[in-house]
């Protein structure tokens, strides 16, 4: 089939690309497209090179799926023109995930609520997909009431520039541009803007991007979103309070067959989740797994995850293939 990806040179884009190609897709025509300074350059995929072209002309040729990677603002211009052309729009930005109207997927968690309606289709923040992917089958056992976040993101997250930035002040070169303070050898407790509550942006999109994807407003979610010195990889502290009790080998055993985890919990030989070893892997990965003595049915777990796949491109991807298997695309 005809597929389009807009942002087709950014790092999610890329991503994407190379996804694409691992997962034998079935693309039998790229559509790249990609700001006006890069058109005409050429994306390689497959062996092929396929050259940049603008939304217009993607539109034109009309495919079936558009994946996006370009921000909120060329998603919320962009995508109802190529919906409008009976494309299939996956979109990475922020720019409909609230939106009452458009599903938040992640296939593991809430596939099943799509139809073959849905042109547009949201794809959640990266912390909270890995998120959502291990509360799913603890919420459907032990029913969680309250979620307590801390991430620790990758510089990846906020893009080339940032990690560009991070290996110039590894260098010597400690002047910030991308963000408002040096990042190497430091960790930066604000992602996004801050709002009127004291919260940044990022952190109220965990909060209400869990309760919407899992389909359940009862869920209480607090978060604090940290910026590290890492260049792959988001990782999470999460302690989860449930109404019933649990029994951790039942827990192990849940997220163990659970679709899209992997559990990576041996203390005694120092083997627990982190971001060097989730590289470039599509699983969500848990570990760390332990009652919270303070409180009763409380757990604790730590979580990793690729941000640029699974918490990103990946998802997107995964996405397609249900429509794909639902016949919903690729019947041309």
């Amino acid at each position: 089939m005809k597929v389009a990806l807009i942002g087709a040179t950014g790092l999610v884009g890329s991503t994407m690309l190379r996804l694409l190609e691992e997962r034998n897709f079935p693309v039998t025509e790229l559509l790249p497209v990609a700001s006006e300074r890069s058109l005409g350059k050429p994306v390689s995929f497959k062996g092929k090179e396929f050259p940049v072209m603008t939304a217009a002309d993607a539109i034109a040729r009309k495919p079936e799926l558009a994946l996006f990677s370009a921000g909120g603002g060329p998603s919320l211009e962009l995508a109802p023109q190529f919906a409008a052309a009976g494309c299939y729009v996956v979109d990475n930005s922020s720019a409909w995930r609230m939106d009452p109207s458009k599903k938040l997927i992640v296939p593991e968690v809430n596939g099943d609520a799509l139809t073959k309606e849905d042109l547009i289709i949201a794809n959640p923040n990266c912390s909270t997909i890995q998120m959502v992917v291990v509360l799913k089958p603890l919420h459907e056992r032990y029913k969680i009431k309250r979620v307590v976040v801390s991430t620790y993101q990758s510089v990846t997250g906020t893009g080339q520039k940032a990690v560009d930035e991070l290996l110039q002040q590894r260098s010597g070169n400690t002047t910030p541009s991308v963000y408002p303070h040096p990042i190497d050898l430091n960790l930066l407790p604000q992602i996004d803007v801050f709002q009127d509550n004291g919260y940044t942006k990022e952190e109220m999109k965990m909060v209400k991007e869990t309760c919407k994807i899992m389909r359940d407003d009862s869920i209480r979610v607090t978060a604090t979103c940290v910026r590290v010195p890492v260049m792959g990889g988001h990782s999470e502290s999460v302690n989860i309070e449930f109404e019933k009790d649990f029994d951790l080998n039942e827990v192990r055993e849940l997220l163990e067959s659970a679709p899209g985890i992997i559990v990576t919990d041996n203390p005694s030989e120092k083997q627990y989740p982190m971001p060097l070893y989730a590289t470039n892997k599509d699983d969500v990965f848990v570990g760390r797994i332990r009652r919270d003595d303070s409180q009763p049915n409380t757990l604790n777990c730590w979580i990793v995850a690729d941000n640029l796949r699974k918490g990103a491109a990946t998802n997107a991807i995964q996405i397609a293939e249900y429509l794909l298997t639902r016949k919903w695309i690729g019947q041309n």
